[in-house]
């Protein structure tokens, strides 16, 4: 692992022989490794999940060189922490190409720092493969020709909510959301689709980042409950909001609590029982179905001594993409891995899935989960409650989009 900043044998064998296997004598190159920038923040609410995601992209790639890595290549890593502001992701990607010879990024890039990144990766000579975003104008206006995402945008965790929210049977909802750029897109999509089912959204809170006091917004929450309430905030926000709503019984008050980037298996040890019965989307967990994804199960918590969460798997996902297309570009040159990227179909452990040629995003499913005690009543837990596949939640291509 290099740090700039301040701060196929076994596997093979566990996949019972789903591993890709390459033709390495074929392609075989003496260029030395291929470099992966993987963007991390390491101040405010993020920074307290910069290690995983550290942690994530050095198992998965870990894995993929004990499959062979890519040409005769082996994969490497290069960290570039920044202070958690699009400026200064910004800075830390150009810090990456320029100074640490990476032609393709991935790691923390909420919505707003993608947004800023993904103009300048064309300049850059420079591919990008997000692993964190869900702002749907990245897939719409905002779409770049070397931006690339493996994510559930806003737009497919709504429409898979849907199907929850028609069931519940209620009619009024009340949201807390960030606010920031997707905090507000997707509220607004939220409550769009609420109406469209014939209910309403009578109060949007929006609590800015880092908050640590969530007094006043539960006292209004609580005060004109709703039949239903959408929690949306991430991270310490969430874990924040999760331990002193249940001081107030706040969740009581309502039929249904949704969470969006709330209750995940990133803050469930945190959280604990604060958040028991909050219904989730949840785009992976280890339980799902098929040979590789068991495999990779396996061979990640034999690296990191805990099961993958789906951030694990979207990392996992995008590199086997990448990999997939410079193997079939034979080539890690920037425009030929783009060429070979955009429409490409390849096996991983979510399945087949194509990273759509229109706006270069990656159809893949989706799911709900709800938050539930463990067998041994000590902890909590995902139950899967639906796997909705990816054809069925995922919009059509934007005409605003011109990635090619």
């Amino acid at each position: 692992m290099i740090y700039l900043s301040r701060r196929f044998v076994a596997f093979a064998a566990a996949a019972g022989g789903l591993a890709l296997t390459l033709p390495l004598a074929a392609y075989a190159q003496a260029q030395g490794p291929i470099k992966i920038g993987v963007l991390t923040i390491d101040s405010g609410p993020f920074a307290t999940y910069a290690s995983l995601v550290e942690e994530s992209a050095r198992a998965v790639v870990d894995i993929l060189n004990t499959e062979g890595g890519a040409l005769g290549r082996k994969f490497e890593v290069v960290v570039q922490a920044h202070a958690g502001t699009p400026a200064s992701a910004i800075a830390a990607a150009n810090k990456l190409v320029q100074q640490g010879g990476v032609s393709f990024l991935t790691g923390q890039t909420p919505t707003s720092h993608s947004l800023a990144i993904a103009p300048r990766l064309d300049s850059l000579n420079a591919l990008e493969i997000d692993v964190y975003s869900s702002g749907d104008d990245l897939m719409t206006k905002n779409c770049q020709p070397n931006f690339f995402r493996v994510t559930t945008p806003d737009s497919v965790v709504t429409a898979t909510m849907r199907a929850f929210v028609k069931k519940s049977g209620a009619k009024t909802w009340n949201v807390i959301s960030p606010d920031y750029a997707v905090g507000h897109t997707f509220a607004k999509k939220f409550s769009e689709m609420v109406q469209e089912l014939g209910g309403s959204v009578q109060q949007t809170l929006y609590a800015p980042v880092g908050t640590n006091d969530f007094g006043s917004y539960i006292s209004q929450l609580g005060a004109k409950p709703a039949d239903a309430l959408l929690v949306q905030l991430y991270m310490s926000d969430g874990n924040s909001f999760a331990k002193q709503q249940k001081q107030f019984g706040l969740f009581e008050k309502y039929h249904t609590v949704l969470g969006n980037g709330f209750a995940t298996e990133f803050q469930m040890a945190a959280q604990g029982d604060s958040v028991l019965g909050v219904l989730n989307g949840l785009s992976y967990h280890y339980t799902m179905p098929g040979d590789r994804n068991a495999a990779f199960v396996k061979a990640f918590e034999a690296r990191t001594k805990r099961k993958p969460i789906y951030t694990d798997a979207d990392m996992m996902v995008a590199l086997e993409m990448l990999r997939a297309a410079i193997v079939k570009a034979k080539s890690t040159d920037v425009p030929a891995v783009r060429a070979a990227l955009a429409g490409l179909k390849a096996p991983t452990i979510f399945g087949e899935v194509e990273m759509r040629a229109a706006d270069h995003t990656l159809i893949r499913q989706n799911g709900m989960a709800q938050v539930v005690k463990t067998a041994d009543g000590k902890g909590t837990t995902f139950a899967m409650r639906s796997i909705e596949p990816g054809p069925t939640v995922f919009p059509p291509p934007s005409l605003e989009c011109k990635a090619q």
